[in-house]
């Protein structure tokens, strides 16, 4: 089955990583960041005019647009506006100079069902290493040539499906506080941003991932990472999920932070398999009798 035959009736893509990427990703979560390929290209959702209909559509909370001449790393400042619509934005992507993100988009049964459909194919594998698969959500990257996603990290067990352009990830350890400050995971994990404060001399420690069309990978959670787009207009899809042992992971990032304000030096998370379990009870205890869940 081709591309074209297997997305022909707008319908969810039926698999759509070969065997060869579902037994790399069955080797390698939830640590090792991996690549592997996917038939997502011809998909009716995944066309800049569709994706513009559904920016359009999304509420105001779940669509983020901007410049995307951006250093690579923010260091507290704000990424300035484009002064368009979100509609404009991604249809003429390709001489906007911006940068958009469709956050949540599984809010459109259409996008809802494509999400779950990806996620399915690799929901045995993910199931029997980290549990139940929580909190399913899917975001699009939409990027003018040249464009720059500044240096940060996400809370969820991520593949980037890059469908349109290219683009290098530049990925660097996860759990490592030269990377990504203890400090800073605390402050998120509390209601804080996620961007992280870039400094020139970490380039030497990151390692560059290519993606073309019909290339994903593996970014396991919390992996600080930059983004560079290619030359020529760029289509992402992110696929997420949650699992017990990463909200344990960020509970007890919280509960280190509560000890931290008490003047203690508290030891960091473990990394999976360690299931942080102690520290993620009593961040949850306390978040309880204080209402903050």
């Amino acid at each position: 089955m081709n591309e074209q035959t297997a997305f022909a009736d707008g319908s969810a893509p039926l698999d759509a990583f070969d065997e060869t990427s579902r037994a790399a990703f069955a080797a390698s979560y939830p640590e090792v960041p991996h690549k592997l390929v996917h038939r997502l290209g011809m998909h009716p959702l995944m066309q800049l005019d569709s994706l513009a209909i559904l920016g359009e559509a999304l509420p105001e909370r779940s669509v983020e647009y901007n410049r995307a001449a951006l250093p690579l790393g923010l260091n507290g400042e704000k990424a300035p506006a484009n002064g368009i619509g979100i509609g404009e934005t991604i249809r003429n992507i390709a001489s906007t100079g911006s940068w958009a993100a469709l956050k949540n988009i599984e809010q459109n049964p259409a996008y809802a069902e494509l999400l779950a459909s990806l996620l399915d194919e690799l929901r045995p594998v993910i199931e029997q290493r980290t549990g139940a698969m929580l909190k399913p959500q899917g975001f699009i990257f939409v990027t003018s040539p040249g464009g720059v996603t500044p240096y940060h990290f996400d809370p969820e067990h991520n593949i980037l499906l890059q469908v349109m352009g290219s683009k290098v990830m530049t990925m660097f350890p996860a759990g490592d506080a030269r990377f990504a400050p203890d400090e800073t995971h605390e402050t998120y994990h509390t209601g804080g941003g996620r961007e992280l404060f870039w400094r020139d001399e970490l380039l030497a420690s990151g390692k560059d991932w290519p993606l073309s069309p019909g290339e994903a990978l593996y970014v396991p959670v919390m992996s600080p990472h930059f983004v560079r787009n290619g030359p020529q207009p760029s289509v992402s899809l992110s696929i997420t999920w949650r699992s017990e042992w990463s909200f344990a992971e960020a509970d007890a990032r919280a509960f280190n932070g509560l000890l931290r304000k008490f003047g203690m030096k508290p030891r960091p998370p473990g990394r999976w398999p360690d299931g942080n379990r102690a520290k993620a009870l009593c961040w949850r205890l306390y978040a309880k009798a204080r209402g903050l869940r």
